[in-house]
């Protein structure tokens, strides 16, 4: 039988809450944690208080509806919390307590070069000595397993012996540990997922891995905006967001709006810089010459206009493009735009140096 998080759901409608005449769902008691790895089912049941005396009869009994549903085969790990109240302080315990910076690399719209940068970026870092992981959250267009050459890799877990759960481990190349949803999809075929599904599987891919100790995680967005920019934007506190664009026109309109998003009260996250990618065209064989095929300094422009720093400017070569396909970074390369890469990875050092040390960390978002 293929398990789904609705089949879950609809199973739990059987499940009622003694003496209110209404079932759990109903009642909004199944959190948004439904986790499913195989035949294994985890999820939270929340109780108005953690007396509640019915605790015990009602988790058992979701437990044992599941079973019956689903088969024998199936094991069904049901937990329990009290649900917060007005005036009781939530608990605001890091997600990733190893984590010391999570930068958005992000961008407004498609095509230009943004899981490039975002990839060549996290190498960067960890050639120059940080402790560097990698997710990419581009749920519907995962590109980072080809880039870095581990599109075959077998993801492994291992059991938490203090949680009895199962801990993802990322995989780890070049110094970077990363993961992506193109590891556990067919990557011949696309991905349909409701947006509640995908955004599951991305808090999955955080909360449930092993990421340790990092200097920078970095997180390939999807373009433009989403509902997978509103999750990750809830359950992780970034440090900072960096914007790619190439210098045409139609991108820089949409890389204004991604800037707009960041900065926007509801998920104010700072905007380290934008990245004008693809700036000027340099043939291999003449590396002094500058051909500005997509219009010139257009990202520099913006960057002023909007009062954020230019962080690079980053020719376009055709080493990138093979690098990309082949799975060899471009910054293992010693080109001129391996380069830039580099130089990138110093700029956005500096950036989350200045921006640690004039503003307060940046807080998950919440809805209400």
């Amino acid at each position: 039988m293929q398990l789904y998080p609705k089949l879950i759901t609809d199973t739990l409608t059987l499940v009622r809450y003694p003496g209110s005449g209404k079932n759990i769902v109903e009642l909004n008691m199944v959190a948004d944690d439904i986790r499913i790895n195989g035949n294994n089912v985890t999820f939270t049941i929340v109780f108005e208080r953690d007396t509640d005396p019915f605790i015990k009869s009602v988790t058992a009994s979701a437990a044992a509806t599941l079973k019956a549903k689903l088969g024998a085969e199936a094991t069904i790990n049901v937990g329990y919390a009290a649900r917060p109240h007005a005036g009781q302080q939530a608990d605001e315990a890091p997600v990733l307590p190893g984590v010391k910076n999570i930068i958005g690399v992000s961008s407004g719209k498609g095509g230009v070069g943004k899981s490039t940068v975002a990839v060549n970026l996290a190498m960067a870092l960890a050639q120059l000595g940080h402790k560097v992981g990698l997710l990419d959250a581009d749920i519907f267009g995962p590109s980072v397993p080809k880039m870095m050459g581990v599109e075959d890799e077998q993801l492994y877990m291992r059991r938490d012996e203090a949680t009895g759960r199962n801990i993802i481990l990322p995989i780890e190349k070049h110094g970077v540990k990363l993961l992506s949803i193109g590891f556990v999809v067919d990557k011949e075929k696309a991905v349909l997922w409701r947006g509640a599904m995908a955004s599951n599987a991305l808090r999955q891919l955080i909360t449930e891995a092993d990421w340790g100790e990092l200097d920078y995680f970095i997180i390939d967005m999807p373009p433009g905006t989403s509902d997978i920019h509103l999750t990750l934007v809830q359950t992780l506190a970034m440090t900072g967001a960096v914007v790619v664009t190439t210098p045409q026109d139609v991108a820089l309109a949409d890389a204004r709006k991604g800037v707009n998003m960041f900065l926007g009260e509801q998920v104010n996250v700072p905007v380290l810089g934008i990245v004008e990618n693809m700036s000027w065209f340099t043939p291999a064989a003449h590396p002094d010459e500058q051909y500005f095929i997509f219009g010139r300094d257009g990202g520099r422009n913006l960057a002023d206009a909007l009062g954020v720093e230019l962080l690079a400017q980053v020719p376009l070569v055709a080493s990138i493009c093979r690098g990309g396909d082949d799975g060899v970074p471009v910054v293992l390369q010693n080109s001129v735009s391996g380069q830039a890469f580099y130089n990138l990875a110093r700029a956005v050092v500096d950036a989350v140096d200045r921006r640690n040390a004039t503003l307060p960390p940046t807080k998950k978002v919440r809805t209400h």
